[in-house]
């Protein structure tokens, strides 16, 4: 059974939370840049024991469509960064070795990247019949996190429908009043992060010069008593959780767009901020875990057949107020993730809980956070 569900959620704006000088964008999100959509499939089937290869299933796709135009065709200049490698992003070696990004970006589980790079390359041939043949063979860009404590990982479920399903839904968002959905959603719905329920989360920051800096990020790591929120340690704070909680580990992984005029070098070094606001969260990156990261203009592009666009760039000490950005945003997006979540059971009844606004907001005020 596949949904496109929006969970119930708060977000952190709502708790008054201290996120860094600059404001958000108009949704506080990463589809506050224009042109860029998300999309997410949701994949939910069945509850109790798990019966390898047969459910219960807690699964999905998400895709992020990372500027208007023909992606292909004209290609965004991006960047990467591996913090710690236990983990995967296909494409990601040929966007750092070229400066470029020339497909959908999409997430999914460990188990199904194949699945999904085929139903993407798929899609892409079908769209544009020169790729292979007057045009190069494109690696389509797909990250992975594990999300085998919810979901029955041996079961292939993740099929080239879902993966049209959620590029499709990203491109209905086009002109979207609201942001999209986060939490229990497409690639986040099997995710656990900081010893509760992940996901997906997604902020935005406006710089000074009015440029938008925004992050997407799929949760699934860190332990419970590290959780930090603006400052505050409030998984030390919370009571030992009476279920089993998902291992600490796992991944994260984070897409940083912006409207600045970027070159390849300088979205690689923005990709690596996202690493900065999972530490303020709690991360440390674990040895079975994957950081990675990938960043992407959408106003520095490269005709396929012509040369990259004139124009001058942001780099050097310019690019310290989008450092900023992706620092606080990416903070933020972690917090969404979780606060956008609900309790969540999957295989053999594991539980990922899901982290309670008002217990954030009671011991935020008992630390003396302004604004409580």
């Amino acid at each position: 059974m596949a949904e496109e569900i929006a969970a119930p959620r708060v977000r952190a704006r709502a708790l008054d939370l201290p996120l860094g000088r600059f404001r958000p964008g108009r949704f506080n999100a990463i589809t506050d840049v224009a042109g860029v959509r998300v999309g997410h499939t949701t994949l939910i089937e069945g509850d109790g024991p798990l019966r390898p290869g047969k459910g219960p299933v807690r699964t999905g796709v998400t895709a992020i469509v990372p500027g208007a135009g023909n992606i292909f065709m004209e290609r965004l200049h991006g960047g990467g960064f591996v913090l710690n490698g236990a983990g995967e992003v296909s494409g990601l070696t040929q966007v750092m070795e070229w400066g470029l990004v020339e497909t959908p970006i999409m997430l999914t589980n460990t188990m199904a990247v194949g699945a999904v790079s085929d139903g993407v390359a798929r899609y892409m041939v079908d769209r544009y019949p020169g790729i292979g043949d007057e045009h190069d063979v494109i690696i389509p860009v797909v990250g992975e996190c594990d999300d085998s404590f919810l979901n029955d990982c041996r079961r292939m479920q993740v099929g080239a429908a879902d993966v049209r399903s959620s590029y499709d839904a990203a491109a209905r968002s086009r002109g979207a009043t609201s942001p999209p959905p986060e939490g229990a959603v497409g690639a986040g719905t099997g995710m656990s992060c900081l010893g509760f329920k992940g996901g997906i989360g997604t902020a935005s920051r406006v710089t000074g010069d009015g440029y938008t800096v925004a992050v997407l990020l799929l949760t699934n790591f860190g332990e419970r008593d590290r959780l930090t929120v603006a400052g505050v340690p409030v998984g030390r704070l919370l009571p030992a959780p009476d279920m089993s909680a998902a291992p600490p580990a796992g991944s994260c992984i984070g897409v940083v767009v912006t409207d600045a005029p970027v070159d390849a070098a300088g979205c690689a070094r923005l990709a690596r901020r996202i690493g900065l606001g999972l530490a303020r969260t709690g991360s440390t990156a674990h040895h079975g875990s994957g950081e990675i990261f990938l960043a992407a203009s959408t106003t520095c592009r490269f005709d396929r057949d012509g040369a990259p666009e004139a124009g001058p760039r942001v780099a050097g000490r310019g690019l310290d107020p989008l450092f900023g950005a992706v620092v606080d945003a990416a903070e933020e997006a972690v917090l969404n993730s979780l606060l956008g979540s609900v309790t969540t059971t999957g295989r053999d009844g594991n539980t990922s809980e899901g982290l309670d606004p008002a217990v954030v907001s009671r011991l935020l005020a008992e630390a003396g956070h302004a604004g409580h």
